[in-house]
């Protein structure tokens, strides 16, 4: 890519943008993509990483992460289900109640070291 000194503006080069969307496209499944914008959305509330790193100390009823967090009940079974959806917990009935658990508690770990690339200069 080029600049345009006089004008501010980028000259673009449209085979090499050709090129670039090939690339993209050949590399990349757009529905892959979607499906992993939807995964990191599920982590983008403070909420649901507080149930993420709550749920690494030890499995959790409903009620439990309400208390924690000081939401109804509806809210927290909001981002439960939120989580769910992305495949970071799993449930399991006991009675009337529901026992929350991360499928993988390497997940803080993969979270902590996303986070990580903030603090490199």
């Amino acid at each position: 890519m080029k600049t345009n000194q006089h004008k501010n503006k980028c000259n673009i080069d449209f085979n090499q943008i050709a090129d670039l969307k090939n690339l993209l496209k050949i590399s990349y499944d757009l529905k892959e993509l979607d499906d992993k914008t939807e995964i990191l959305k599920a982590l983008a509330d403070p909420n649901r990483l507080q149930i993420l790193y709550l749920l690494k100390f030890r499995d959790l009823y409903v009620c439990e992460i309400m208390e924690v967090l000081e939401r109804p009940q509806s809210t927290t079974s909001h981002h439960l289900k939120v989580l769910r959806k992305a495949g970071f917990i799993k449930s399991q009935k006991e009675g009337i109640w529901t026992l929350y658990k991360l499928k993988n508690s390497e997940i803080i770990n993969y979270i902590d070291k996303i986070c990580e690339f903030k603090e490199i200069k």
